[in-house]
Formats: structure tokens, sequence, C-alpha cells
């Protein structure tokens, strides 16, 4: 891992892509140097796959920031709560939250509406405040625009403008109401149902347990 790093900064450079072909010919029988390198992220380094960077192909990688010196003494000791997130685990998160991004709702699959991407779904780590006022992390399901922040996002005024139209006269009327104010108020009852939606699973149930469904 230590190499690896010294490898990135040295002969990649912050910014730069590379390939895993690349990675493994710089470690000529190094076994799981790919492992290795994932690693790095528990040490605050930063880097990217076409899951958190769409401009990326699936061979590459981007080296986006580097974080600990991992080679110096006793910078190299792993982090607690930071370990991988194994297969499994990831089934029974995804499983957990319906199969279902819970930031957009879209499920793997899908082709997003104003594009012709489909959605994919990975999990991610969420911190949530509890109750206590102490600072958890739990894990969550997003696709990957939600993950990366819709970079492929194209506006399609088109399409709004035909579903303007086909409002009805009551619709219509509360949707002039929204853009003359240029907000909408969301009711107590929506904006709760939105903010546990938005939970990861583990806090989900404790609002279930509170209103008493189990």
């Amino acid at each position: 891992m230590k190499r690896v790093a010294l490898w990135l900064v040295s002969e990649v450079g912050e910014g730069e892509t590379f390939t895993k072909e690349a990675l493994r010919e710089a470690f000529p029988g190094v076994s799981q140097v790919d492992r290795r390198m994932r690693d790095l992220r528990d040490f605050g380094w930063r880097i990217n796959t076409n899951r958190e960077d769409a401009g990326l192909d699936s061979h590459e990688q981007r080296f986006v920031e580097r974080g600990d010196p991992v080679w110096e003494p006793g910078r190299a000791t792993r982090k607690s709560g930071t370990t991988a997130i194994g297969a499994g685990r990831r089934r029974e998160v995804i499983e957990q939250d319906g199969h279902m991004c819970r930031s957009c709702g879209i499920v793997p699959g899908d082709v997003y509406p104003d594009t012709d991407q489909a959605a994919q779904l990975d999990i991610a780590r969420r911190e949530v405040l509890k109750p206590d006022g102490a600072k958890v992390t739990e894990m969550i399901t997003e696709c990957k625009r939600c993950r990366i922040g819709g970079r492929a996002l194209v506006a399609d005024l088109g399409r709004v403008l035909k579903e303007a139209a086909a409002l009805s006269s009551i619709e219509r009327e509360v949707l002039s109401g929204w853009v003359k104010a240029n907000e909408r108020q969301f009711s107590r009852l929506e904006q709760l149902w939105s903010a546990y939606r938005s939970l990861p699973e583990e806090s989900r149930a404790r609002l279930r347990h509170e209103l008493g469904l189990g």
C-alpha cells in the first residue's frame, strides 16, 4: 500500500488518470495490488472510478487527492470504522433499502427521464445525528448520479412545457402559485416523509418503531 501511494504521487500525479493495467505493470508479481490501492481510501486518499466520475471508462481511475502520508512511520494504522463493505453486506443494504436510490427513488435499470443512461445502485456512508447528540455513520443505497452530483443532467424545456400544457385547470393554478412565489411550501407531513425516505435503514427502523409499526 505504501509503495502504491508513492507511485500515485510520483508517477501519476493528482488529478490525472491511470488504468488498472498500468497499476499492475508498475508492481509485477504483487498479488491483489488493486485492493492495496483501494485501502488508501481509508486514509483519506481520493481515487475515483467511473462510479464516482462519469467521465471515466470502466478500466480507468483518477487520482483525485492524496491523503495521509502512509509511508511515514505510524501513519499506516487503519482507522476504525472504515473497513470495506463486503458483497454480502452490500446486498443486504440494497435489499433493506427496497432496491432503490434513497435520494431520488430510481431503481436499477430504469433510465433517467432526461438522459439515455440507466441507473446503477451503490452503497454510500452517511452520517446520522442521533437524538442523544451522537453522530454515527450508517450505510445507504444511492444511484451513481446522486453520488456524483448529476453531471450528466440535461434540462429538457420542451418536456416541461408539454407536461405543463397537459395539466388540469386546478393543477395549473397550483403550479402557477408556486412559480409566482418562486417556492413551494411543503406540508409538515410531506417534509417528514421526505426526511424519512432519505434515512438509512437503521434509522428508518427507529421511526417505524416509534409509530408502532414494528
